[in-house]
């Protein structure tokens, strides 16, 4: 099913195949993609690890980067997320969310304040982990401490 507006988002920090999954799904089902990255002040506040997160510039040439090799640019809105549900919220134009397994519970959220405000839910579609060679999630944490490498691969123990 193709939906003429999808949202997406996250921190995109140590780009990784989980990140590259997410996104070529939002853009396999959405004719336009917005797609929210994280700005740092949001990072601050979230405290997700508190060896920092990578500057904004890098994430989001990341994430430009990548979605050039899709050949989706045209098809692309790029927002700085300063809150945790960023425009979803309140866009009358989005149809659809996709999430991680990770992120499942903002999208609730979200459609939860829609109908507050009389809009139309999201429909939600949950993208599966991308497992590393050890069987967990790959994660941008474990990445940044130099145990995995963007595609999963084990680097230490």
């Amino acid at each position: 099913m193709k939906y003429r507006k999808v949202m997406v988002g996250g921190t995109f920090d140590y780009f990784h195949d989980g990140h590259r999954a997410l996104l070529k799904r939002a853009f396999e089902i959405g004719e336009r993609v917005v797609v929210g990255v994280c700005s740092d002040q949001m990072q601050e506040l979230l405290r997700k690890d508190s060896a920092g997160i990578r500057p904004l510039a890098v994430r989001v040439h990341s994430v430009l980067s990548f979605v050039n090799e899709l050949g989706a640019l045209e098809r692309t809105e790029l927002v700085i997320l300063n809150d945790p549900l960023g425009p979803a919220t309140e866009d009358p134009e989005a149809e659809a969310i996709v999430v991680s397994p990770e992120t499942r519970k903002g999208a609730e959220e979200i459609n939860r304040r829609r109908r507050e405000k009389g809009l139309k839910p999201l429909h939600v579609v949950e993208v599966p982990w991308v497992l590393a060679e050890d069987g967990t999630p790959i994660s941008a944490i474990r990445i940044r401490y130099g145990e995995m490498d963007e595609h999963g691969k084990i680097l230490k123990k």
